[in-house]
């Protein structure tokens, strides 16, 4: 798979919105999107209006940045999965992505970032249920326990975690004194982090 070695706020930049890819940086002064909000190269705003088609695939590729990343494989299997679960399609295929573990991890504050979270889980620092997961795309299930392994909470990743003013979505619990988390219900749409307009994706695959 092809690795994106460019700097992450291009990609806000390129998609025109906040992907919040570099944790706290993003909520500060020198955030790129903030200081520089146009597309990236040479001449960011000679570039005609966009077409139905660009709008809905500029929509799929800022999830799967924001969410990833993710190939281009990947994000389909969550679109047919989301197809094929009852309700509506875009919002199951939300709710699929807010349950991967990298997001979890994210989410519950033990990352800064879904990239440091991604980073977190593939060195082996999550259990859930007590057993390691270094898998960034495990889904969680309701009553799943997901903590930081025992013999990695002393670990400088994690100091700030107890001071956190990160808020925890409704659908998670987490005890910041023992890094643990716990999933009490599945995401719906409300839980969702960012602007997202899931039917323009919906549209582009339905064609």
């Amino acid at each position: 798979m092809a690795k994106y070695t460019d700097a992450d706020c291009r990609l806000c930049r390129r998609e025109g919105a906040k992907l919040f890819l570099k944790g706290e940086r993003c909520l500060t002064k020198k955030c790129a999107f903030e200081r520089r909000p146009v597309n990236p190269g040479m001449h960011p705003n000679t570039r005609k209006k966009p077409t139905e088609y660009l709008t809905q695939l500029r929509e799929k590729q800022k999830v799967k940045r924001a969410y990833g990343p993710l190939t281009e494989k990947q994000f389909h299997k969550y679109y047919e999965e989301a197809e094929r679960m009852r309700g509506k399609t875009g919002e199951n295929m939300l709710s699929l992505l807010e349950r991967r573990l990298d997001n979890v991890v994210y989410r519950l504050g033990l990352g800064v970032s879904r990239g440091q979270a991604r980073q977190i889980v593939n060195h082996g620092h999550i259990t859930v249920n007590g057993r390691t997961v270094n898998i960034p795309s495990f889904s969680v299930k309701v009553g799943d326990v997901i903590a930081v392994k025992e013999n990695k909470t002393k670990k400088v990743i994690f100091d700030g975690v107890k001071n956190s003013r990160v808020i925890v979505p409704k659908w998670l619990e987490f005890d910041s004194e023992k890094l643990t988390g716990k999933v009490n219900a599945l995401p719906n749409r409300d839980d969702i982090d960012l602007t997202i307009s899931e039917h323009l994706i919906i549209e582009l695959y339905s064609k």
